[in-house]
């Protein structure tokens, strides 16, 4: 009788080709510790192994800083854009109808409420493009202070 040979597998994980075997320590007092946990939140990265060994190397990476009263402020200043757009389409819309079911000295009247209403809405929309400037001016200055940090 032949006996066949069993192959065993030990089983786990397939050992690396390049393990990292060399382990350092370092202790911290709880200023250094605060000024390393900050510098480890702005950078982003998920685990602090990497944060430190690209420290190290001599690795650069970005820290972001956001500010969300600036997103907010982008995220409404979108919205009223897209109303905008929104109301030239309803403007071209209701001066077609005007034209079309109205006579013509009624339709010149009508017309003139819309062109009052009209200049208002540029009126606020020229406030608009001076918040944003202003907006974008204390962005860039915000944006020189963070980078001599």
């Amino acid at each position: 009788m032949e006996q066949k040979k069993k192959s065993f597998s030990k089983g786990g994980r397939k050992p690396k080709l390049d393990p990292r075997t060399h382990r350092y320590s370092l202790n911290l007092d709880d200023v250094e510790n605060a000024k390393f946990l900050a510098f480890y939140d702005q950078s982003g990265y998920r685990m602090k192994a990497h944060f430190i060994k690209n420290c190290i190397f001599g690795k650069s990476f970005k820290v972001l800083k956001i500010d969300k009263s600036k997103v907010d402020y982008y995220i409404q200043l979108s919205q009223l854009f897209a109303q905008f757009r929104n109301i030239g389409n309803n403007y071209n819309q209701v001066v077609k109808e005007l034209h079309s079911n109205f006579a013509e000295k009624k339709a010149l009247a009508l017309l003139y409420k819309l062109e009052q209403c009209t200049i208002e809405l540029v009126k606020t929309n020229q406030q608009i493009i001076a918040l944003t400037k202003q907006f974008e001016a204390s962005y860039q200055e915000d944006g020189i202070i963070s980078a001599e940090k």
